[in-house]
C-alpha cells in the first residue's frame, strides 16, 4: 500500500472514529461516512446524490484514475478519495441496489458523492434523471492499487 493510499484510509477511519463519537447510532441523512452496527460486513456508509457517466469518443473509453479502460457495461464507480478496490453497495430511493468497485475519481460536483458507470446507473434505475439520491454503503475497502500505467 502507497503512503497516499494509506494517508486515505487513515483519514477515512479518523473520520468514522469521530463520526461514531459525535454519534451512537449512524445518521442516514449525513454526507459524511458513518460506522454501522446493523451488518457485520457494513464498514461506512453516506447519503447524498449520484449521478453516471457515459462512454467518451475514444476506441473503447478513455483511461480510468487507476489505469483501466472505462467500460460502461462494467459494475465501476468513481469517488473522491476511497481507494481503488473498494466496493461498495448504492442503493436509490426506489429500493433498487448494485454493488460497485471504484476504479476512478470523481464526482467533481457539489453535494454528489459517487459516479456510476452506465450499467451500475441503468441497475438503480438512474439513467432516466441523471442524478438521484442514494445511500452508499462500503463494504470491503480495495487495496488502492492502480491497474496499469497511465500516459501523461
Amino acid at each position: 500500500m502507497n503512503y497516499q493510499t494509506l494517508t486515505g484510509l487513515t483519514a477515512l477511519v479518523a473520520t468514522l472514529s469521530l463520526s461514531t463519537a459525535v454519534s451512537a447510532t449512524p445518521s442516514v441523512n449525513s454526507t459524511q461516512p458513518n460506522v454501522s452496527v446493523e451488518s457485520k460486513q457494513l464498514i461506512a456508509q453516506s447519503v447524498g446524490q449520484a449521478s453516471f457517466y457515459g462512454n467518451k469518443p475514444g476506441e473503447g473509453g478513455p483511461l480510468t484514475a487507476n489505469g483501466e479502460r472505462y467500460n460502461p457495461g462494467g459494475y465501476t464507480a468513481a469517488h473522491r478519495s476511497l481507494p481503488f478496490g473498494t466496493r461498495v453497495r448504492v442503493t436509490s430511493n426506489n429500493g433498487r441496489s448494485v454493488v460497485v468497485r471504484i476504479n476512478d475519481r470523481g464526482p467533481f460536483i457539489g453535494g454528489r458523492i459517487i459516479d456510476l458507470s452506465v450499467a451500475a446507473a441503468r441497475a438503480i434505475g438512474l439513467t432516466n434523471t441523471g442524478v438521484g439520491k442514494v445511500r452508499m454503503e462500503v463494504l470491503s475497502v480495495g487495496d488502492g492499487r492502480r491497474q496499469g500505467r497511465r500516459n501523461r
